[in-house]
């Protein structure tokens, strides 16, 4: 062999020992959502006609006490489906106790809110319209005003039989089963692209399952292991310790999926850090000396470069949900 191609052959495989392949084990569990894994309420897919009517309560004011507010106010689509805020407000103005996560691919969620007080996402939709500080209606109050609107009166009745408020959590909870977020450069990349995502962020790909150990809570296809973890974050808010009275669950919550991160700061569930800088820097840091923190928050040791790597590995989880707001029936 000439040694000038022997040279260029080392380099080469050198170059490719430090590329990730797609088909390579390292990956662990990330993957690309698949929709035929999706449950649905009875086991049966909605219809188009009640995803469209889950949309329209999703976006209906007249489901706060004060007509002011809906789902989407604090899960807004052009803000990543959260608010932008540190912490959200409330029908009455009230300062609510935590961030409003996003809400892509819950379809595929096990367990619901910060600290996972709901096993449904039925449950979860129906928990904010009735919260004294959210949209403060009670189920009555809710059922009466939908039923004061002959569209939702027809619908309801021809779809689910009844307006009740078990079915307008049915219907909501049917629409945002329908926040799928699926082709991102990461998910091409899997799929075979390898021009996909750029050096840095493949780079961030081997960071994010190696060195940065971010895979031990945020794995599978949507990020996320659907468990509950205390991460530094210092406050008196002692999440899912409250609905779990385990002491090891004091101060935890539950590991948020990372699909379109980048669109939804700030982040944490006090929107304490108003960047996916800061987020880096607090695991870098390994929240030492933080009392009851879990065992898999360590320090780091990332240099600038491998911290700029893990945010264009994140920013490569980008696919955007587009959704058209609906006409409200009078």
């Amino acid at each position: 062999m000439d040694c000038n191609k022997g040279i260029m052959l080392s380099f080469v495989l050198a170059i490719s020992a430090n590329v990730l392949a797609v088909d390579s084990p390292a990956f662990g569990n990330l993957s690309t959502p698949d929709v035929d894994d999706i449950e649905y309420f009875d086991d049966e897919e909605p219809s188009e006609r009640e995803i469209e009517l889950g949309k329209m309560l999703f976006f209906d004011h007249r489901l706060s006490k004060n007509q002011n507010q809906s789902c989407a106010t604090c899960h807004n689509p052009e803000l990543g489906f959260s608010d932008g805020l540190a912490k959200g407000i409330g029908s009455g103005g009230d300062i609510l106790g935590r961030n409003a996560p996003h809400l892509y691919n819950l379809a595929w969620s096990a367990i619901f809110f910060w600290d996972g007080r709901a096993k449904t996402l039925e449950e979860q939709a129906l928990g904010p319209i009735v919260s004294d500080v959210e949209m403060q209606m009670t189920p009555k109050e809710a059922v009466g005003r939908l039923k004061k609107i002959p569209f939702y009166n027809r619908e309801f009745k021809e779809i689910y039989g009844s307006l009740t408020f078990e079915n307008i959590g049915r219907a909501i909870a049917a629409f945002e089963k329908t926040i799928i977020s699926d082709n991102s450069a990461f998910d091409q990349y899997l799929a075979g692209e390898k021009q996909a995502m750029s050096h840095s962020a493949i780079r961030g790909l081997q960071l994010f399952v190696g060195k940065a150990r971010c895979v031990k809570c945020h794995d599978g296809a949507n990020f996320t292991d659907d468990s509950f973890h205390n991460i530094g974050i210092e406050d008196n808010d002692e999440g899912r310790f409250l609905i779990d009275p385990n002491s090891k669950l004091k101060g935890a919550f539950k590991t948020p999926g990372l699909r379109n991160i980048i669109m939804s700061a700030p982040y944490m569930h006090d929107g304490s850090l108003a960047s996916l800088e800061e987020v880096v820097e607090h695991y870098d840091k390994g929240a030492v000396n933080v009392k009851d923190v879990s065992p898999l928050i360590v320090p780091l040791n990332l240099n600038p470069q491998e911290k700029a790597d893990l945010i264009a590995f994140m920013a490569a989880l980008t696919d955007p949900v587009v959704i058209q707001r609906p006409k409200l029936p009078n």
